[in-house]
């Protein structure tokens, strides 16, 4: 029983905290109002909302909402390092701390849902109508050029 309870204590020393129990990895879920806006993580698509990527916590992203009608709409998810992760390492010795270190395992994402509202198009300044040119010509009124139609 002592050799079996020592053998456990060793291996925990010789392993990593963060990378045994959490992994180097994370599930994002991405989600936005309105739904079925395509989805681009460092600008590779990864398809619409609602959706799911398992991302590498030893980085950050910039995570890029896009659909048709609706301003672009930009966020970035950051990473941090685990508090805790850090201290079951030290507690268990400078192997999992060299392990946790080098693996990037001890990161965590700020968050593991990424919820965006996009914002309408604005109205964009249109030509006027011939018709409408000349009345304003008429009443001697100006335009900027960008109303006068060709």
């Amino acid at each position: 029983m002592n050799k079996l309870f020592l053998g456990l204590i060793l291996a925990l020393g010789m392993s990593s905290c963060a990378l045994i129990f959490k992994g180097d990895s994370a599930r994002v879920t991405f989600a936005s109002n309105p739904t079925q806006a395509e989805v681009l993580i460092d600008g590779a698509s990864i398809g619409q909302t609602n959706t799911q990527a398992v991302l590498k916590t030893n980085r950050s992203y910039s995570i890029t909402f896009r659909k048709a009608g609706f301003n672009d709409k930009t966020y970035m998810l950051t990473n941090r390092v685990g508090t805790l992760w850090i201290v079951l390492d030290v507690l268990s010795g400078l192997v999992p701390l060299v392990i946790d270190a080098a693996t990037g395992a001890w990161y965590e994402f700020e968050t593991n849902n990424v919820n965006v509202s996009l914002t309408p198009n604005t109205l964009q300044k249109a030509p006027l109508p011939k018709w409408a040119l000349e009345a304003l010509e008429k009443a001697n009124l100006q335009l900027p050029k960008t109303y006068i139609s060709n």
